[in-house]
Parts: C-alpha cells; structure tokens; sequence
C-alpha cells in the first residue's frame, strides 16, 4: 500500500498517475498492446509487459471448454501479470456480440438485426446485464460489444451486426452498453468511461468506428462516401448514445471514409471522437488493423504504426506479432515521430479503464458466478428475445383468414428444411467459430426440439430435412412448417459466398414443392433480407423473418402456437431484386417488397412506422 496507485479508495486520476509516473517506456508500450491467447507467455507478459489478451474467434483453451475452464486459462494468464515488476493486471477480451457467444454452453441471444427488430431498449439492456454475467464468469473484463453500425446495404458481411438501417433505432438499442457496463450516477460526466463496481458488470467497447454499414455497394472494410454532416448525422450520432452511457473504450473501423483509412484519420479519432466528444476511455484497433493499412503487409509497418498511433489508436489488435509491434513503437518513440505525450495520452486512458473495471482489486475470476452461464433465467430472456423479434409477413393467402396460430393438436405435421434442426444455422456467424458452423456446436433447442416439445401428445410431427416425394404425396398432414435460411458467415467471406442475396441450399425451391401441396408456413433463418420471389410468397400460407435467433428456438413455437403474438418490425427495408441495391428508408424505398417497420399479428393487422 506504499504506492498511491494500489490504494482502491485514492481516486481514479491520482492512482492513474502514480502508477504512470512509475513505468518505463517499454511497460507503457506494452500496455498499448492486445495479444492473441496462442502466443502469450509468461515472457510475453512479464518481460514484454503486454497489457491485454483477447482470442480470435477461433481460438479457445481446446473444444467445448466450457466456463470454467476458460477462468482457469484467463487466472493463469493473469498471475503471469501480477509477477511483472509492477503487478498491472491484463484485461482479457472477447467478441461477445450475441452473449458470450464463444464459450460453450453460454446462452446465444438473436444477432443485433434481430433485437432491433424489437425496438425494445429495455430488452437490450437486460441482454447486456445477462452478457456481462456470463463474461464475467470466465474471468473476461472486456466484451467486444456493441456494434451500433447503420447497415445501408444487405451485402455488408457484418450486415446482422447492425441493429437497423434506421439511426434512432441503432441509438435506441444502445442501451445495452448500460447493460454491459451497469448504470452511470447522475450527473456522470459524457465521454468518461464507466463501469460499475462489483462483480456484474464489464467494460464494453462502441464499434466500429465510424460508417462501418454505410459503405459503397456493402463492401467489407470498403469505403463511405459521404459529406461530414451525413456522417455524423447517420453513423456517428449512435457513439453519442454511448459515451452518455459511458462507454469504455472505442474500436477504430477497418474502412474508409471518403477514402481516408479510419485507423490513420486524426481527424476522426483524435479532433472528433476525443476532443470534440470528450471520450476520455481508450481507442482500440481492430484485429490486425495497423497490418491491413500496409498493403504489402510488412514493407511499411513502421510508417502505419506512426499513422495509427498518431492519429489517436491507445490499444494495438497485434495480435502475433507483438515483439515486431514493439520493436518498431519503441523505436518511434526513441526518434521523435512518436512523443512521449502521445504514449502517456494512451497509457493514461488505458489505465483509466483499468482501474474503473476493479481488474486491480479483483484480478481473478469470480468462480461463483460459474453457474449462471447458461442458466434457466437467461434462457428465458433469450427466448423472449426471440419471440419478440419474429417479423411476420404474410398471414394467410385471404386477408380475412389466418393462417397463423397454429393448431398445436393437429393429428399429423411435417417439418421439414435445412435450417429446422440445425443449432449452428439458427445462431449464425460469432457462435463458437469465427464464421458460426452447422450443427449442435453448444447447448440449446433447435426448432424441431420446440415443435415437438409445443405440440399436443397426440401430435405426430415427421421431420424430413428434404421431403421425399412419397412424404409430399401424402394427403394426411395438417400443415408443414418449413425453416430455410442462409449458411453462416461473417465479415468478407459472406461476399465471395452470397453476394447475390440468394436463400441458401436451394430454400425457395424447397419451400415451393413443400407449398405445392401442403398448407406451409416458411420460416426464414438470415441476417438480412434476402431475394424472395413474389411467386413464392403467393405460394405460401404464412412466411416470418425470424432473423438468427440463436439457441432458443422455443421463442418461435411461443408465438406460431398462439401463446404469444408477434411483434417484431422489419428493422430494414426488404427490397424487391438485387439491382435495386441500396435500398432503405432514406432512398428509394417506395419500390420495396416490403418497408422499413413493416409487420403483421395473428390478426393481420399491419404494424407500420
């Protein structure tokens, strides 16, 4: 207790500064560093100082590792820091955009298109407050969430990231920040980071900073076009949302505007989002951002690092490379082209950060909280998340007759599609795997799972992924419920498989020989709108968006069997052909299958912004 900096009850900016006064060059520049878990080593962190650990959405201790033992990899990194010279704790980071979405047995709620299908802020905020549970209980204080993108067209890869085309439905649902995070006191000061005291909460991280969703053709890591004002009135009026929350920290965007590279553009990081915003918590580079500035990957690795840094980067996503990263900061430091204020500005905010998430007091993960992971309670709420964000759109080929709720006591019912009994689809990208997978990759119910369990004792439910034409020449089923959707994906990679928008797997086709002869109700598994044929739509009794749901499938049997009603709005706007693109609410959108907002109850009766 003879250092300011580890007395817990001196102020934050005090203990900021004693402890800074105390470091050398080379601990400040490794607290500016984020390693991947692969390479981290007791060296690493003690001799190199490295400040923060995140995994890649591949990386875990080893297949299904549940909880706890991802607290045991994470404490066994974190007592490699606690025996550096000074004892700073790292902060270990995650992408949990849909729950803890890389651990198994977490609870996987509906992607963000899903939630801002919703508009409910409230339901936000209590999936951040479950999140943050969940991570904390793996001993992870750093949650690579939210991202409050405005998505302006459906081939953008990280399109189901976005909660809405709409920017006040994206400011809406930042309210998961306070979520993640907990509640600021009156009269917090906007831009200074927060997070709340105890064992519930983490630091949350706005991303991606800035118009990430609104670049030219929905191009991954491409480039906005567009004048300052729109920018900060479409893209950038979200972050306000979240700096009044307190948001902790800020991911610089892999794309461009007006072709200026964000993770080199002062102007944006350092003269708006810092000194104009006031955000005092620390920017973080996105995976490998500073290698993806340098096109040949290596011959100007010196130079980008200047740029980044430069420009208002605090926190470097090395992730491998880190005694590289190293070697050429502290060399920039030693020349000049980086000055020691510019790394003590960093360091600052980082430690800030720091010190607000309580990682000094309590390094270690809280072992009681193991339990929660997964739990019935927040199995509920994702299922309510689910149920409250299926988009109804037909509801029956007469207007005057519904077709939906089902009849849960029909003597026979087929269910059949890809996307009916697979657990990986439902989730889609960032579930256990970078890209998402096929499969029963964790622990959840998949919409066979919760017909079966809906329906009546009487009720015979056949389940055929491809309905045999013998099963379709049957002339004894009540209805068929028929689930297709796209295979999951993330970032770029959704471009090279799906830029056509086209329902995976041959859906439509598989759709229209089930509707050709009998009743159907089709449920679409995406994370966009996708080409539907007018044909198709005619042809079916009943069609619902459902988004990517995630493990919950019985928040769909809730509402198709009547126990609850939908609610869900399109978040977006469902354009008519892919030529049409973009499509939304702010231009050509009187020419859409379907608005922005558009959405049907049982009733048919229309819901419209």
């Amino acid at each position: 207790m003879g250092c300011l900096f580890k007395n817990p009850n001196a102020p934050t900016e005090a203990r900021v500064k004693d402890l800074l006064s105390r470091m050398t060059l080379k601990e400040k520049a490794g607290q500016m560093t984020q390693i991947e878990r692969k390479v981290t080593t007791p060296s690493a962190i003690r001799d190199f100082c490295v400040g923060s650990v995140l995994n890649g959405g591949n990386s875990r201790p080893f297949d299904k590792a549940v909880a706890s033992e991802w607290a045991d990899m994470i404490d066994g990194l974190q007592k490699w820091a606690l025996e550096s010279r000074l004892g700073i704790p790292i902060i270990y980071g995650i992408d949990a955009v849909h729950g803890n979405s890389g651990v198994y047995g977490a609870t996987i709620f509906p992607h963000n298109v899903g939630l801002g299908a919703t508009r409910d802020a409230d339901l936000a905020k209590r999936i951040g407050a479950a999140t943050a549970l969940e991570v904390r209980a793996c001993g992870i204080r750093f949650a690579f969430a939210p991202c409050v993108a405005v998505c302006r067209d459906p081939r953008w890869g990280r399109c189901y990231e976005s909660y809405s085309e709409d920017t006040d439905i994206v400011r809406k649902m930042t309210s998961i920040v306070t979520g993640l995070q907990g509640q600021p006191s009156m009269g917090h000061k906007k831009g200074y980071p927060f997070v709340a005291a105890g064992r519930e909460n983490v630091i949350a991280c706005a991303k991606h900073f800035v118009g990430d969703g609104g670049t030219n053709g929905g191009i991954n890591e491409g480039n906005t076009i567009s004048s300052y004002e729109d920018l900060e009135k479409i893209h950038l009026a979200p972050y306000l949302d979240c700096l009044s929350q307190g948001v902790s920290t800020v991911m610089a965007s892999y794309s461009s505007w007006n072709g200026r590279k964000l993770h080199a553009d002062h102007f944006l990081l350092t003269e708006v989002l810092k000194d104009k915003l006031g955000f005092k918590g620390f920017v973080i580079s996105d995976w490998r951002g500073i290698d993806r500035l340098d096109k040949d990957r290596g011959e100007n690795y010196h130079h980008w690092i200047s740029k980044a840094i430069n420009a208002g980067i605090d926190m470097v996503m090395v992730p491998y490379r880190y005694e590289l990263f190293l070697e050429n900061l502290m060399c920039l430091v030693q020349s000049g082209e980086i000055t020691m204020a510019r790394i003590d500005d960093a360091v600052e905010r980082i430690l800030r950060v720091k010190f607000l998430s309580g990682v000094f007091e309590y390094p270690f993960a809280d072992r009681s909280l193991l339990d929660i992971v997964g739990c019935k309670l927040h199995r509920e709420l994702a299922r309510e998340a689910v149920r409250k964000s299926l988009v109804l759109m037909k509801n029956g080929k007469n207007p005057n007759e519904s077709f939906l709720p089902l009849d849960r006591n029909a003597k026979r019912i087929l269910v059949a599609g890809t996307h009916a009994d697979d657990l990986g689809y439902q989730c889609g990208g960032w579930t256990i795997f970078w890209q998402g997978h096929s499969g029963k990759i964790t622990i959840g119910t998949t919409i066979l799972d919760a017909i079966k369990e809906a329906v009546g004792d009487e009720t015979e439910v056949v389940y055929e992924k491809y309905p045999s034409p013998e099963t379709l020449a049957s002339q004894d089923f009540s209805y068929a419920i028929v689930a297709v959707g796209e295979s999951p994906y993330a970032e770029s990679i959704n471009e090279r498989e799906n830029s056509e928008l086209v329902v995976h797997f041959n859906g439509t086709e598989l759709v229209s020989s089930v509707a050709d002869k009998i009743p159907t109700l089709a449920i679409l598994i995406s994370g966009r709108a996708l080409v539907l044929e007018p044909w198709l739509l005619e042809k079916v009794d009943a069609f619902i968006a459902a988004w990517l749901p995630g493990t919950e499938g019985a928040g769909i049997t809730d509402v198709i069997f009547g126990d609850f009603d939908f609610e869900g709005r399109l978040p977006v706007t469902w354009f008519k052909k892919i030529e049409q693109l973009p499509v939304h609410s702010g231009q050509n959108s009187s020419d859409s299958l379907f608005p922005l907002g558009f959405g049907l109850t049982c009733n048919n009766e229309k819901s419209l912004e």
